[in-house]
């Protein structure tokens, strides 16, 4: 059922990181979660930007952030924040996964490397 029109609440995320950062042997800074699909992409600090892109590509216009100890919500088209429904769990990455990630492909100089 969707509360908000780019929300469905029964859909749980696509994993644990950024589907396409996963599957390039990229990285990321934060994660962000499509609240219409489940998709999880990284966020427009990342080097790739693969959240924002999904929302372009797919017009889900909807994210909720992926990290822990947050819950806010950002519209696209709107371009504004808000407080939404839980979601289908988990609500974020787990929280042994480090920040940016994964630790493996972090490159020494990341820093030096976001948006």
């Amino acid at each position: 059922m969707n509360v908000v029109q780019g929300i469905d609440v029964s859909v749980p995320p696509s994993g644990a990181g950024c589907i396409e950062c996963d599957a390039s042997g990229g990285w990321w800074l934060h994660l962000r979660r499509c609240a219409q699909c489940g998709h999880i992409g990284c966020c427009d600090n990342s080097p790739a930007q693969h959240a924002s892109a999904h929302a372009r590509s797919t017009g889900h216009p909807v994210i909720r952030t992926f990290e822990p100890g947050e819950a806010w919500f950002y519209d696209y088209p709107r371009s504004t924040f808000f407080d939404g429904p839980d979601l289908a769990p988990p609500a974020h990455h787990p929280l042994d996964q480090s920040v940016p990630g994964p630790a493996s492909r972090v490159p020494q100089d990341w820093r030096h490397k976001l948006a």
